[in-house]
């Protein structure tokens, strides 16, 4: 497809783009993928839906009983682009970094950026200022925008003042964002940027060592929406949308903000909650669709709290694999057939999926309309049906890292290759069997382990680690981290929950290791390289102890 003219400003984006050769196959075989070569997607997502739904229909609820209209929304956005294009300064192109929890004034941030023609880079606020400084380093910001909560550790990411910060939400800072956007009358003429701009810079959750930053269109914004959400989610304007995921996850943005405001729905925003209080907060707020991980799905049981999940209309598992088992507990519960899916950071959201009585319970499903999938070898041959191998994908979205040679890695013969190992039975749905790589999936999150044993290395007391994934019936895995101390050094409690806290305050709180075990040296071959396999078969091989639970997932 022909690259259209951009109306950036600034360039970093696009110069930053992969080679051309490198990019996956992209196909937009479905009617509703054909779009305008002029396209912002702030402009259809609430602008249009002021014109289509009305000012007055609920677009944002919050857990205290606040809600935010269509009309409401629309005029923060404005004055969100407003103070970022006549206050600070930016251009078509510029990007701005978002840190904050999933509260109203974020999404109304992330439309104002689109609406200057801004491209967004949301992040995590449990992120450390090391990690928030990498994302800097590579995505090279005009502003920075941080929930005033979370400033500090932004504004050590950032020491130097060579990238403003900007706090939210402290109404005693005259300088604060949401004041300055109190001073504007809320009238704004969106930047028609091209379907095929970048609108979106999206750090893969999990990376190890430097961050892979992917990259979206705003035509890409649309396609999932288009897709997943139409042809699964089947969503109405009745529809209320909740979850847990962070907006900052791409998940958590086209369940919580893309998916509703396409379709006229509202959505439920939870800042942080447990399973159960999120489901309770669903229920309060008439949550119709609820977005989250097996593992909440059945903390939610376990804490005996089924008839919550039995309101719902829709359940959508997805971050991890759902297990069968899960499938039919939540089924026997609560009547809910929980919608599984598999999607990436890369593609933005799900590819493969099945709803009603088209799941079969045990396979994630059949590729979304609009997508199609195979499954492939280690040369990047189709194989025959029931053979494992590598999945791939190609539809209207696709995998494009800022700047980086790891997109030869995800991308084989036009295929995006998500390193998920899965089979595909006599009737075609996909079933997943393992991660081909050596990440560890818990409680939806994606963690790396060379970046949790990096963690580890720095403590005082440790002199080497090996990080691998435990198997664990509540978060599907846990990081499980093998230590070698000092001499001197006493590997007991004490120090377990040391090494716990120092790896939460260095690294992403999630990313903790939940099981660590002492030992007086780790496995090598001859060569004196690591053999995490010997300690993924020692686990097997043996009971796993009892969860130690330190603190809980973040």
């Amino acid at each position: 497809m022909t690259m259209m003219t951009s109306a950036h400003v600034d360039t970093f984006a696009r110069d930053h783009l992969p080679p051309k050769k490198s990019w996956p196959v992209l196909e937009f075989t479905l009617p509703e993928l054909q779009y305008a070569q002029r396209l912002n997607a702030a402009t259809v997502l609430i602008d249009d839906g002021v014109a289509n739904f009305g000012a007055e229909r609920p677009a944002l609820h919050t857990p205290d009983g606040g809600v935010w209209t269509y009309g409401e929304l629309l005029t923060r956005a404005n004055q969100a682009a407003q103070v970022l294009s006549e206050d600070f300064g930016i251009v078509p192109g510029n990007r701005v970094l978002l840190r904050g929890p999933n509260n109203p004034w974020l999404v109304a941030l992330w439309l104002g950026v689109l609406k200057a023609g801004g491209v967004v880079v949301t992040t995590m606020p449990m992120l450390r200022s090391a990690e928030v400084a990498g994302l800097l380093k590579l995505t090279q910001p005009s502003v920075a925008i941080t929930d005033h909560r979370f400033a500090h550790e932004m504004q050590q990411a950032a020491p130097d003042g060579s990238i403003p910060v900007i706090t939210y939400g402290n109404v005693t800072d005259p300088d604060d964002f949401i004041q300055r956007c109190g001073a504007k009358d809320g009238v704004f003429a969106n930047v028609e940027t091209s379907a095929d701009d970048v609108a979106l810079l999206g750090p893969t959750s999990g990376t190890t060592g430097t961050p892979k930053i992917t990259m979206h269109f705003h035509r890409d914004i649309l396609a999932n929406a288009d897709t997943f959400a139409r042809h699964i989610l089947k969503p109405t304007p009745d529809d209320v949308f909740a979850g847990s995921p962070p907006l900052a996850f791409t998940f958590g943005l086209g369940g919580l903000v893309v998916f509703p405001l396409r379709f006229g729905a509202a959505a439920l925003l939870t800042e942080r909650t447990t399973p159960v209080e999120l489901a309770e907060a669903a229920a309060n707020a008439g949550a119709s669709v609820l977005f989250t991980a097996p593992t909440a799905y059945r903390a939610i049981l376990k804490a005996g709290r089924g008839e919550l999940l039995s309101r719902l209309r829709l359940g959508v598992s997805a971050g991890e694999h759902l297990p069968q088992a899960t499938w039919e507990h939540v089924y026997q519960e609560t009547g809910i057939k929980l919608i599984d899916g598999i999607g990436s950071t890369e593609m933005l959201h799900v590819f493969i999926s099945a709803a009603g009585d088209d799941i079969h319970p045990g396979a994630t499903g059949i590729p979304v309309p609009g997508y199609r999938a195979v499954i492939l070898d280690m040369d990047g041959n189709e194989v025959e049906r029931n053979t494992p191998g590598r999945l791939g994908v190609i539809g209207p979205t696709g995998c494009r890292y800022l700047q980086d040679p790891r997109q030869n890695n995800y991308v084989c013969n036009g295929w995006n290759v998500t390193g998920d190992t899965f089979i595909q039975d006599d009737e075609g749905y996909f079933i997943y069997q393992a991660r081909s790589d050596n990440m560890i999936v818990s409680s939806g999150y994606n963690i790396g382990a060379p970046e949790v044993e990096a963690a580890i290395n720095e403590h005082k007391d440790v002199v080497e680690c090996a990080v691998v994934a435990r198997p664990d019936t509540e978060r599907g895995q846990v990081v499980c981290a093998f230590v070698v101390l000092n001499d001197g050094a006493v590997g007991d409690e004490a120090k377990r929950k040391e090494i716990q806290d120092f790896v939460k305050a260095t690294i992403a709180p999630y990313k903790y290791p939940r099981d660590v075990r002492f030992v007086d040296e780790l496995p090598k071959n001859p060569s004196g390289k690591l053999q995490h396999f010997r300690l993924q078969e020692a686990i097997l091989a043996a009971s796993a102890p009892a969860e130690r639970e330190e603190g809980k997932v973040l």
